[in-house]
């Protein structure tokens, strides 16, 4: 399998929205927001992110039915290109671990 996961802290910009698909699979998706300093070329570099959070399955239900706007999470997860209804392309964190940090 090729390697494609990304580890990102952060917190919950919103509410998540929960919703199933017609196969019966619960999703939770909210929105991260990560800032932080990165050392880049040797220099300190500001990097900030928002990205959308996909989390699938049974599993992740105690967990997403805690978070709320100003959760602190960690999430490990696959990146997967997904079109919205304009059919303009976004990168979505697919959720594969989800830690609580406050």
């Amino acid at each position: 399998m090729i390697e494609n996961q990304l580890v990102l802290k952060g917190h919950v910009t919103q509410s998540p929205r929960q919703s199933k698909s017609p196969a019966g699979i619960p999703h939770c998706h909210f929105v991260l927001e990560h800032r932080s300093m990165q050392m880049e070329a040797q220099m300190q570099r500001q990097a900030y992110v928002r990205i959308e959070v996909v989390a699938s399955g049974v599993e992740f239900q105690p967990i997403t039915s805690e978070l709320n706007a100003g959760s602190e999470v960690q999430v490990v997860g696959f990146i997967h290109r997904h079109e919205g209804k304009n059919q303009q392309p976004k990168l979505v964190l697919h959720a594969q671990q989800i830690e609580r940090l406050s």
